[in-house]
């Protein structure tokens, strides 16, 4: 499968890269919907992880919020692993057009990626929810309770697409061009069960669709190739 891959990738001349979850769960960052992620874990709360990270439960219930956002879904210590650097290292190369990815820990840029469609946002970019000034992860970690804007008081939020909002448009778009011009796409570690970012597969047209996932996913029947191992292996090669 190895081989195949690098003749796949050989081939190409415009790879786009579809990721999720599983990307970085390597890096050490739990996957959401696995057995032991974020979304399984017993937490110790009456409310799901979903709802307590919905738009509503923000307003309603900052404090809580925050403490849930701080302590599960932001990882400052995560670092890239193989899988982000092979795709970097794709990128210089000239053979990767775009990362789209599902993940919002920043890890794709940290690697040295470029062109990085962030379709749920990123903990890396906040902003205040009145006058909108801008702020960095280092200020949200840093604030006890809810952070506030240093200008007029108002709550800063990350840039991320909680439950109940509507994704970026802007971004939905260009990942839909992106994946439409690629002659390569490789999905990997995603089962493409959340939408609407996984009907986005929907749009390639291309000659060769690899699918990197330790699971079945929707696009299996359609898959050029399917590899089941971790992304961080398969793509380990091309980081050389």
């Amino acid at each position: 499968m190895a081989e195949t891959l690098r003749e796949i990738v050989d081939g190409s001349r415009r790879i786009v890269f579809f990721g999720g979850a599983g990307v970085s769960t390597e890096s050490g960052i739990p996957d959401f919907r696995s057995a032991d992620g974020v979304y399984n874990q017993q937490l110790g709360a009456t409310l799901s992880p979903e709802q307590m990270t919905s738009h509503s439960f923000l307003v309603e219930h900052p404090e809580d919020f925050f403490e849930f956002y701080k302590r599960h879904l932001v990882h400052p210590q995560a670092r890239p692993n193989k899988a982000h650097l092979a795709l970097a290292a794709l990128e210089r190369a000239g053979k990767l057009s775009a990362v789209v990815t599902q993940n919002i820990d920043g890890l794709h840029q940290m690697a040295g990626s470029q062109r990085v469609l962030e379709l749920h946002g990123s903990v890396h970019r906040n902003h205040c929810v009145q006058c909108h000034k801008s702020f960095g992860l280092d200020y949200v970690l840093g604030a006890v309770g809810v952070p506030e804007c240093d200008e007029c008081g108002g709550v800063v939020r990350p840039d991320v697409v909680l439950f109940e909002e509507m994704l970026d448009g802007r971004v939905m778009e260009e990942a839909v061009e992106e994946i439409a011009a690629a002659d390569t796409l490789i999905v990997g570690g995603t089962s493409l069960v959340v939408y609407p970012a996984a009907g986005l597969a929907q749009a390639f047209r291309g000659e060769n669709l690899v699918v990197i996932n330790m699971g079945e996913t929707g696009m299996d029947r359609r898959a050029t190739l399917t590899i089941r191992q971790p992304i961080g292996e398969a793509l380990a090669p091309f980081a050389q």
